[in-house]
């Protein structure tokens, strides 16, 4: 088994084979519930069939069966080889692209002020308070290859894209980037999404004056490096799972400053958001 070989493997087979919850299928796609991740309610982990790669969107990350194999179990190039060496795959049969797909399979139609009655009662069923999710948060109407039109709850990260969250899907129009809100203060907070973002304001019931950095995805958590060397106090609050355990300790041993792990307030809960939905 080689690099080469190794890519030749029909990537949905092998995920299917590997016993992966099947979310949703399309002509193009298919929709896993995350191998990265155990209850998840969304599935975001997708198989695009004609490329043969992978892509899950909410760590922003993905790849080749190679990659996979090596995030999933992780290993090395040489031992992921090992790995698929000890078992039989379809080969993927490579269709003849008929066009060069450069553009987006994406269009934004309109970004409005969050007015939508169905994502307001999103958000309420979530217990966010409205007015900081206005603040903060536009309504997008897009549409994907098919042309049907759909809205969700945009938040903006720094390179202009949209992480887009409704009842039924979870992604990001545009790059991945984390977001980073300035309010001058020498105190800052970091998040994992922004619905814990606004949990905390809404737990807070004002918006504190404290800067803010949201992650969009633990996988971006290197990018705040450089962005916290001069703060006197650093609070984090990410989720209480794996991601959040790395996230964490990541910043823990980068980190000069002074750092305070604040899960110890919701340790029952998956998320910041959780506690909010669920305390009495």
């Amino acid at each position: 088994m080689n690099c080469k070989i190794a890519k030749t493997i029909e990537m949905n087979s092998y995920i299917f084979k590997q016993g992966f919850r099947v979310g949703k299928k399309t002509t193009k796609d298919v929709w896993y519930y995350s191998p990265f991740r155990n209850n998840e309610k969304t599935p975001s982990f997708k198989i695009d069939i004609t490329k043969n790669v992978w892509y899950d969107f909410a760590e922003g990350v993905g790849g080749t069966i190679i990659d996979f194999v090596m995030k999933y179990n992780n290993c090395s190039i040489k031992e992921a080889l090992v790995i698929l060496s000890e078992d039989t795959f379809l080969i993927h049969q490579q269709k003849k692209q008929i066009k060069n797909e450069t553009n987006p399979t994406y269009s934004i139609k309109k970004v409005t002020e969050l007015t939508n009655q169905k994502l307001l009662d999103y958000l309420s069923n979530r217990k966010i308070n409205l007015k900081f999710a206005k603040k903060f948060c536009f309504q997008v109407h897009y549409s994907f290859s098919n042309g049907k039109e759909l809205y969700g709850i945009g938040f903006m990260n720094d390179m202009g894209g949209l992480e887009i969250r409704n009842k039924f899907f979870k992604g990001c129009l545009g790059k991945k980037e984390i977001t980073t809100i300035n309010n001058n203060s020498d105190v800052v907070s970091l998040f994992e999404s922004s619905s814990d973002f606004l949990s905390y304001l809404t737990l807070k019931k004002e918006i504190p004056k404290e800067n803010f950095i949201i992650l969009n995805s633990t996988s971006l958590v290197k990018k705040t490096i450089g962005l916290l060397d001069n703060y006197a106090l650093i609070k984090l609050f990410f989720d209480n799972d794996e991601s959040g355990n790395k996230a964490t300790d990541f910043l823990l041993e980068n980190i000069n400053s002074k750092i305070i792990d604040n899960r110890v307030y919701y340790k029952k809960h998956n998320d910041l958001n959780h506690y909010l939905a669920h305390r009495n």
